[in-house]
This record gives C-alpha cells, sequence and structure tokens, in this order.
C-alpha cells in the first residue's frame, strides 16, 4: 500500500486548496449583499401594530412586544390590536410557551391552540408557532389575543407576533433557528452511528468500547436540541411528547455521561459515580410521579435535574484534577479537553433556561461535536493498540501452537526412533515413569512432574542423527563409534533449543549422561552442577537400560541392578537421587503396566495421533525415497552403499565368491562413439548381473565397476559362472559395432563365512589390477596371486606396464591425465615394487594456498591452476607422475629421488609458477612423505 501513498507534498497542496475555498466562500458571503427577493428579505414580517394589555382589575396598558410582563400563574393574558386599514397579510403568528393561545378577530374566535385533549399527561400546552388565517377583508378590525400558563417559567412571556406570508414566516423562523436544528439533526445521526460503530467493533473485539456511551450522550443532547427546536412541529406530529421527552432526556443525561467517564478513566471513581446515578435515577423517578399525577410538571421539577447534572459536573471536574495530579490524565488527555469543552457549552446551555429564552442547544452541539472528534481519535488508537494485542496474541499462539506440533513431531520422531530397535522401543516413555516416580517421592508438585514427564518423552531425540549401524551393533563400539554416539546429547539440545512450553528439555538432553563425579560427557559437569532434572534422568535411564534386554545380553537382575547403584552412588548417580530409586526398588513401586503405550495413545488427542500417523508416513516414505535413491536407474543394480551392505551381510551367512568387475575401454566408446553406445554397454553388464540367479548379490560401484557376489564354494564352479557371463557379454557386444571394443576384466576372491568384507575387496581389487596390468579381458583369482611365484625378470614387465601407461597418454608427464584412480592403483603398484626391490619414492602433495584479503574470481583461479599444472608438467622429470587430487591440490610421485633433491624440485616447480602468474593471489606450498614408511606405518 506505501507504493500507491500519495506524498506529504501533494496531501499539503489539497489541504491549502481546500482551506482557500472554504474560506473564500464564507468570506464572500459576508462581504457582499444579499440576492434575496424581497419577500425573502423578510423586512415586515414582524407585526408592527401597537399592542394593549388588558388587565384582569379593569386596567388598560399598552405594551411593546416582544416581552415579559407580570402574570400571575393560571391568569389569562388578553391582549388587543387594531388591524391597519391597508392590511393585506393572510397570517398572523405567535410562538407559545408553554401556554393556551387564542386569536379573535372582530371578537370572533379565528384560531386556538390547547393541548388537554391530545396531550399525554401535565397541565401546559407545549411550546409551538400558532397561526391564525387572516385576509385583506380582516383589515381595520380589532385582534384580540389570550394567553394562558400553567407555570410560572412562562407565566406573561410575549414571544414575537409574525404578520405576512405563511412561507415567509417559516422562512423567517429558519433563518433564525434553521442552524440549530441543522445541528440538532447532525448530532442525533452521529451519535447513531457513533452507537452502531461501537457495538458493531465490539462483536468484532469481543470488548464494549467507551465510544458507545458518548453515543449515547449525544442522542440524549440532538433530542433536547430537537425538542428544543423552534422548529420541532415540523419534524413530529404531537410536540406535547417530544415536550415531554425533552424534560426526560435531562434528567437521565448524567447516567450515560457518568458510564463514558467512567469507561474513560478506568472505574477508578466507579463507586461515586454510582450514587449519582442513582440520584438521576430517583430524580426521574420522583418527578415522572408528580408530573402524572398532576402536582407538578417536568418543567417545574427541571430545577432537580439541573442540580443532579451540574453534580455530576462537579464530580467529574474534581476526578479530572485527581487525575491531573497524579498523571493518569496522560491516557485521556485529548477526552479531557473535549470533555472540558462539552461541559462548559451544557452550562452555558442550562444557564439560557433561565435567562435568554432564545438559545436552544447551539453550544451543546458544539461541545458535543468536539467531545466526538477527540474521542473518534482516542477510539482509532485503542482499535489500533487492539489491534497490535491481538496480532501479538496471535503471534504467540501461533508459536505456541507451532511449539506443539513440532513438539508432538519431535515426541512422535523420538518413538519411532526407538522403534527401530526392538529392544529399545518404548525406553524413553519407561525412563519418563520412572523419573515421575523418583520426582513424585522427593516431593515435587504435580505440575514440576508432568513438565519432566513430556521433557523425557523427548531426551534421547538426538539418536536421530546416529546412523542406525552404530545404534544396533552387537559388538563393542570403536572410539570413533563412541565419540559418534557421545554426540547425541548435543544434537538432541540443539533440536530441542527452541522448544519453551516444556522447561528443562533441552538441559535433559544435553546433561542426561553427565556423572556426578564430574566424568561424564558433553561438558564434564559435577555435582550440583548439574541441572537436578538431568540428574534424576540419569539415573532413571540407567536403571531402565539395566533392566531392560539388549542385542548383546539379557536383562539384569534386580540384585545386580541394585549392586551397580550402590556401588556407582556418589559416582555415576546423584547419591540422593539413587537413595530414592533404592528406595522405589524396596517398595516394589518401579512397575508399569504392559499396555501403558496404548494408556499413553488413549490419552492423546486426535490431533496428535494424526500428526504422529503424519511422521509415521512422512518417514515410510523417505525410507521408500531412500531405498529408490539407492538404485541405479541405468543398470537396475543398487548403488554401492546399498549393494556393499547387502554383500557383507551375505558374506555373513555362508561361503561364497566376491568378483571385482570392470569394463574396459568405456572411456574410449564414449569418446568415439558418444555416452549413449557407452550406457548400452553399462545396461548389458547389469542386466547380464541382475538375471545371474543361484542367490547371488550385484551393485554397481560407479562408472565402469561393478561388484558380484557368487554365493558358491566350489572354485570351479564360480571359473564356469563367470566364464558364462564373460561370453555372454562378449556375444551381445559382438553384434553391435559401437561397443565392440568394450570387454570385462575381473578379480576374484574366494571367502570364507564370517570373512571381513573390506579385506576380501581389497583382495579382489588386487587381482583385478593384476588382469589389466597383463591385458585385460580375463579374470583372476586372489589366491592365485598370492600362490604365484613372480620372477625377478618380471620387473621389467611391470616397468615397460608403467612405460606403456605414461607413453599412451600421449606426453611422458601423461598422468596428469589420469583420474585419481587410476592414479592410485599406479600409487599402489610402485608399493608393492618397493617392497619386493626396495624403490625408495616420495609421495608429494602441492597445495595451492589463498592469500588472506583476496577476493578470489573463478578467473583467477582458473590461471593459478592452469599456470601450476604447466609448472608441473615442464619441471618434473619423466620418470614421475602426477595427477589432479582436488579443486586446489595435485599429488605427484617422485622416483627414487634423493632426499636433498626433493627441495630442489619443488623449488623450480614454484619459481617456474612464479614466472607465469600474478603473486598476490595464491602461494603454493608442499609436503613430501617416503611412500615406503608411510607403508610400513600403517
Amino acid at each position: 500500500m506505501e507504493s500507491y501513498a500519495v506524498s506529504k507534498k501533494r496531501q499539503s497542496v489539497l489541504y491549502i486548496l481546500m482551506l482557500l475555498i472554504f474560506v473564500g466562500f464564507f468570506a464572500a458571503e459576508i462581504a457582499y449583499p444579499s440576492e434575496r427577493s424581497e419577500s425573502m428579505k423578510l423586512q415586515n414580517i414582524t407585526y408592527q401594530g401597537k399592542f394593549i394589555w388588558h388587565k384582569s382589575d379593569g386596567t388598560q396598558e399598552v405594551i411593546k412586544v416582544p416581552g415579559v410582563y407580570d402574570v400571575a400563574v393560571n391568569e389569562t393574558m388578553v391582549l388587543t390590536t387594531r388591524l391597519p386599514e391597508n392590511y393585506n397579510e393572510n397570517t398572523l403568528a405567535i410562538r407559545s410557551s408553554l401556554q393556551d393561545v387564542s386569536f379573535y378577530i372582530d371578537g370572533k374566535l379565528r384560531t386556538k391552540y390547547d393541548t388537554t385533549d391530545t396531550r399525554p399527561f401535565g397541565k401546559n400546552s407545549a411550546s409551538r408557532y400558532i397561526f391564525c388565517l387572516t385576509s385583506e377583508k380582516d383589515a381595520g378590525k380589532e385582534v384580540r389575543l389570550e394567553l394562558t400558563t400553567h407555570t410560572s417559567n412562562y407565566a406573561g412571556v410575549v414571544n414575537t407576533i409574525y404578520c405576512g406570508e405563511r412561507g415567509d414566516i417559516w422562512a423567517q423562523i429558519f433563518d433564525e433557528y434553521g442552524m440549530e436544528t441543522v445541528m440538532a439533526l447532525f448530532i442525533l445521526f452521529a451519535g447513531v452511528i457513533t452507537v452502531l460503530f461501537s457495538i458493531a467493533l465490539g462483536i468484532v473485539y469481543y470488548t464494549k468500547f467507551d465510544m458507545e456511551y458518548l453515543g449515547w450522550c449525544m442522542i440524549v443532547g440532538a433530542v433536547w436540541m430537537i425538542g428544543e427546536s423552534k422548529l420541532r412541529q415540523l419534524w413530529v406530529p404531537n410536540t406535547s411528547v417530544l415536550s415531554a421527552l425533552c424534560f426526560i432526556v435531562v434528567m437521565i443525561c448524567p447516567i450515560p455521561l457518568l458510564f463514558y467517564i467512567d469507561s474513560v478513566q478506568k472505574g477508578r471513581y466507579r463507586k461515586v459515580y454510582h450514587y449519582i446515578e442513582a440520584v438521576a435515577v430517583l430524580n426521574l423517578g420522583v418527578s415522572t410521579v408528580l408530573q402524572f399525577a398532576g402536582v407538578a410538571d417536568y418543567i417545574q421539577t427541571l430545577p432537580a435535574a439541573h442540580v443532579v447534572l451540574a453534580l455530576s459536573f462537579v464530580v467529574i471536574a474534581v476526578t479530572f484534577i485527581k487525575d491531573i495530579r497524579s498523571g493518569a490524565a496522560s491516557e485521556y488527555h485529548l477526552v479531557l479537553v473535549g470533555m472540558v469543552i462539552a461541559m462548559i457549552s451544557v452550562v452555558i446551555e442550562a444557564a439560557s433556561v433561565y435567562f435568554v429564552v432564545t438559545l436552544s442547544g447551539v453550544f451543546t452541539g458544539i461541545g458535543l461535536a468536539i467531545l466526538l472528534f477527540v474521542n473518534i481519535i482516542r477510539t482509532i488508537k485503542n482499535v489500533r493498540n487492539m489491534e497490535q494485542k491481538r496480532q501479538k496474541e496471535e503471534i504467540e499462539k501461533r508459536r505456541r501452537q507451532t511449539e506443539k506440533t513440532s513438539l508432538q513431531m519431535i515426541q512422535t520422531l523420538s518413538t519411532t526412533i526407538e522403534a527401530k530397535d526392538e529392544y529399545m522401543r518404548g525406553h524413553s516413555f519407561r525412563v519418563a515413569e520412572y523419573a515421575a516416580m523418583i520426582a513424585e517421592k522427593m516431593g515435587w508438585d504435580a505440575t514440576e512432574i508432568s513438565n519432566l514427564k513430556d521433557a523425557v518423552y523427548m531426551y534421547d531425540v538426538g539418536k536421530i542423527g546416529i546412523p542406525d549401524a552404530i545404534l544396533n551393533k552387537p559388538t563393542s563400539l570403536t572410539e570413533e563409534e563412541y565419540e559418534l554416539i557421545k554426540a547425541h546429547t548435543v544434537i538432541g539440545a540443539d533440536i530441542l533449543k527452541n522448544i519453551t512450553i516444556i522447561d528443562h528439555v533441552a538441559e535433559i538432553a544435553k546433561y542426561h549422561h553427565e556423572r556426578y563425579d564430574g566424568k561424564g560427557y558433553p561438558d564434564g559437569l559435577a555435582g550440583e552442577e548439574i541441572p537436578i532434572h538431568a540428574r534424576i534422568v540419569a539415573v532413571a535411564d540407567s536403571y531402565d537400560a539395566m533392566s531392560s534386554k539388549r542385542i548383546y545380553r539379557d536383562a539384569l537382575s534386580q540384585e545386580q541392578i541394585r549392586k551397580e547403584i550402590q556401588e556407582n552412588r556418589g559416582k555415576q548417580f546423584d547419591p540422593d537421587v539413587a537413595d530414592v530409586l533404592l528406595k522405589l526398588m524396596d517398595e516394589g513401586c518401579l512397575t508399569i503396566e504392559e499396555n501403558y503405550l496404548m494408556n499413553i495413545k488413549g490419552s492423546l488427542s486426535d490431533a496428535e495421533i494424526e500428526t504422529g500417523k503424519f511422521i509415521s508416513n512422512i518417514m515410510t516414505t523417505m525410507k521408500s525415497h531412500e531405498n529408490m535413491e539407492s538404485y541405479d536407474y541405468l543398470t537396475g543394480l543398487p548403488m554401492r552403499n546399498r549393494g556393499e551392505a547387502a554383500i557383507a551381510q551375505l558374506m555373513q551367512q555362508q561361503d561364497g565368491c566376491l568378483v571385482f568387475m570392470d569394463m574396459d575401454n568405456l572411456k574410449k566408446i564414449n569418446d568415439i562413439y558418444g555416452h549413449k553406445a557407452g550406457d548400452r554397454a553399462l545396461k548389458l553388464l547389469g542386466n547380464l548381473l541382475k538375471n545371474e540367479e543361484n542367490g547371488s548379490v550385484a551393485c554397481r560401484l560407479g562408472g565402469d565397476e561393478f561388484l558380484l557376489f557368487l554365493p558358491e564354494d566350489d572354485k570351479e564352479q564360480v571359473k564356469a559362472c563367470v566364464s558364462r557371463i564373460f561370453h555372454a557379454f562378449k556375444e551381445k557386444t559382438d553384434k553391435d559395432v559401437e561397443v565392440k571394443a568394450a570387454s570385462i576384466s575381473a578379480g576374484l576372491c574366494m571367502s570364507r563365512k564370517g570373512d571381513i568384507f573390506e579385506e576380501c575387496y581389497m583382495n579382489a581389487d588386487k587381482a583385478l589390477y593384476y588382469v589389466k596390468q597383463n591385458g585385460k579381458a580375463d579374470f583372476f583369482f586372489y589366491q592365485q596371486l598370492q600362490q604365484k611365484n613372480m620372477q625377478e625378470s618380471e620387473i621389467s614387465k611391470d616397468l615397460e606396464t608403467i612405460a606403456r601407461a605414461l607413453r599412451e597418454s600421449g606426453s611422458y608427464s601423461g598422468a596428469l591425465d589420469l583420474d585419481y584412480r587410476d592414479f592410485a592403483r599406479i600409487y599402489e603398484y610402485i608399493n608393492s615394487l618397493g617392497e619386493r626391490y626396495k624403490h625408495n619414492c616420495y609421495l608429494v602433495m602441492v597445495t595451492m594456498d589463498t592469500l588472506p584479503d583476496h577476493a578470489m574470481y573463478i578467473e583467477n583461479i582458473e590461471q593459478a591452476l592452469e599456470c601450476m599444472e604447466t609448472s608441473i608438467r615442464q619441471k618434473i622429470r619423466k620418470v614421475d607422475i602426477c595427477t589432479r587430487y582436488s579443486s586446489m591440490q595435485y599429488l605427484i610421485i617422485l622416483f627414487e629421488p634423493k632426499a636433498s633433491q626433493i627441495e630442489k624440485i619443488m623449488e623450480r616447480i614454484f619459481m617456474q609458477y612464479y614466472k607465469m602468474c600474478d603473486k598476490d593471489f595464491f602461494k603454493p606450498s608442499y609436503e613430501a612423505i617416503p611412500m615406503m614408511e608411510k607403508q610400513n606405518d600403517q
């Protein structure tokens, strides 16, 4: 939205233009003369004749109209006047002020106003304008006007008498009092909208808005303004009812006013306001009874209502002063200003009833309008604050819901991890129960115990980061495997670190393997440095581990467990916690129902159960995807990891033969005919291995290498099987010109049940290498290689093999064109020569180190690597071998150099590099080790 917002500069231009327009309009209306017609100028509407007051004692007095004279209550005031001889108007009019009015012309009753039969109650007729029809025939005739009132407030009041067209008279009245009526209607409309809007906001936000009470105040004020309006007879058919309503709203006015102020002040002075509200209600009840009883009209009891209203204002003013002094007024400073203005306006309006009869709500309307404006601002701020609060609550709710969902997922995940091992199934739940029993025995309250149980359900979740092969290993762990197992505490703490709805969950996961003597892990905490929750879980965890069956042992007896706990009391375990566990064992309390998992499931909500199912489905899907991804899409055979695992498992169960196969000339086929031809050759061999029967297992190691295990202990049968594969492959490749050059080389190693897979694999690889260096397209048993007596003369053949490999690469240092595996084979070959013939070779690693504070770009890196490769080619000897080891490293085999020559050789390479390449980016370095010494160390 902000991108579409009007700029402040453009807004300022609009405001200035609107201000100039309206100011100019009002200035022009004031400055320029009226353009109304003569009839609209209303210059002769007021009757100018002489009036004679005929008193009850028989005397007469000429009086001025309008005016107020001494007339007794219930006494009829008689006025007479004689119409001019040239009189030609059609209407005479006067405003009745709670008076009965009668017009007589030439002694005959022309118009009479008396509401005795139409008003619901009271003694006086409602104030209104009375119109008497006349004509030019009435010229020169006497007009007698009789005014009667039953209240002292308006006895003797004679209002202005109008003479003219009826429409012109109304125009005159509207000109004088119309603005008040318009303001009253506006206030009424605004009050109704304010109440409805506040109710709507209350429905949306489930709260009460103080603006609603202001709306009722506005409605009360507007009703009073309309009721007191000189034009009220135009709005309602029965002005008597409206007149009575005016008095009623004055009496109830303090109630919504005090409601509003009490809401703004947040109930600080509610008790005082309750008393005033009670007085207002009492005044209304008493005044109504007196009105219906005919004892006193509302007009006569109106001063009491004014006293209650004045009392309300005084109390409100006092509370304002107290809030200003205490600083509480800062919460509603805008309302305070608006309220003071409104109260001053109402006081002026109320006082005008006793001094000036022409005021009818102007000041009240202005005050209410100002108060409405400031309250709108306050309400908008309140809504904004409520919305911000609601958003914060919603964010917090979502955060807690997310945490709860995460918690459920972690709990389910923890259970799923345990489900992988039938010996560990339910371990976390049992430990949680044992921990809860210990905590209860130690005097923990129910909330702490419940929190502890929830935390323990997930304390082993870090095992998700530990391979299943290590978690379920039936033999002793190696030092490296034990270090990996220890990492599950840190992994679990990291997973749970953002869980806040359960206290201590991360610290339990991290520290439950700490020992009381400080020899535990991961941080080596000791004594009370270890959180008490973790100390309890450590004891409960050990008890369940000892009392449960494991893959490598049966469950320990209670006597054995007791002995272990006692011996490790104060060493591995907190002595106090250990004593509690021993006491529970003595009492026979450490028993858990066999169906406890079902009970736990039964206590879960549908959402939690569904979450568990969801995670379980996800893990099943992930497992299936993992299985799918572990197959080679080209050959349909398992990939290396899956295949080797399956073969290793099968080797533990029966005798057989491990066959290491390599497809010859695949690179040549790819270079000449493209990779599609090479893929056909690989797929062909994969199908042959996949279709091999008798329970054999095959996999693709990668590239052109395959592994096959034949569950056959007869060497001749193995030969026949391998020969069959070779023959079938050659028969099919001979039919395809593009893959005709492909052949198979294989190394075989006969194995016995229980042999170590890695050893058999290396032996088969050595046999394969022997085939490769002796012409390829054949197979050879490792056992034959061991038995074969190599003659010294064969060294020349071995050396010729190396020389041929180097020559075929296209340059004297052609090993740079070999991949790392070929380099590794040559490395192993030279090692074997070294063992037999005591050749002294060195392995050198060259590393391209980046200089600090330099940004590397791909162009710099490629240039540096190209320069280093060229330098090595130019400066190493023709008998030396080199290959690219990593993105920034090279490996070099120096054949029989003197130790003192190595440094000089590397200096020549580096000097050549610096001549060719910028020195500002990389600094080459090297390390060199004797190959024979390294081998002997192994």
